[in-house]
């Protein structure tokens, strides 16, 4: 009987073990704090993607429009993943989509951009990364839904996906 008694608490310890870890994972831990939304964009300046002048924020913020500030590099796959996304959003004349290029090679960017597609109204260059830490991003992808008023209404890390969709959805509305 102790022969049998073993390999099944093995087996019964085993199973808890995997329960638990599969629970874990369908739970997300991600901590995002609020402190970006609600507050004003900061003012910056930045290279301008295709012809390298100098663009400020203020006057690239300055319509009636609801924008999409996405920072995105060639080499993130998540960005890539969420690229239809964007093309999908760029439709919508609601709303505005700039992108800020973060820490890449130029010529990949763009040959990022001819491959998949340009869904931006506008693309500014963060070679070192410093607008993107200002504005309060963590990382990439990283995308800011803002108002007409510079206010940031919302803040999504990692790739939007047909849920943020619908939430952009209804943001703009």
């Amino acid at each position: 009987m102790k022969n049998k008694a073993l390999p099944i608490s093995i087996i019964i310890f085993l199973v808890f073990c995997f329960v638990i870890f599969l629970k874990g994972l369908n739970n997300t831990n991600n901590y995002i704090p609020d402190e970006t939304l609600g507050k004003k964009i900061s003012s910056f300046t930045a290279i301008n993607f295709f012809n390298e002048k100098e663009t400020k924020s203020d006057e690239l913020f300055a319509g009636k429009n609801f924008y999409l500030l996405n920072i995105w590099a060639s080499w993130c796959l998540p960005c890539r993943n969420e690229h239809k996304i964007l093309m999908k959003l760029s439709q919508n004349n609601s709303i505005k989509i700039i992108g800020l290029n973060y820490k890449d090679n130029l010529d990949n960017a763009k040959e990022f951009i001819n491959d998949l597609g340009n869904p931006y109204f506008e693309i500014l260059r963060d070679e070192n990364g410093t607008i993107s830490i200002d504005l309060g991003a963590y990382g990439v992808p990283e995308t800011f839904v803002i108002d007409n008023n510079k206010i940031i209404l919302k803040k999504f890390v990692g790739p939007l996906n047909n849920q943020s969709l619908e939430e952009i959805k209804k943001l703009i509305k």
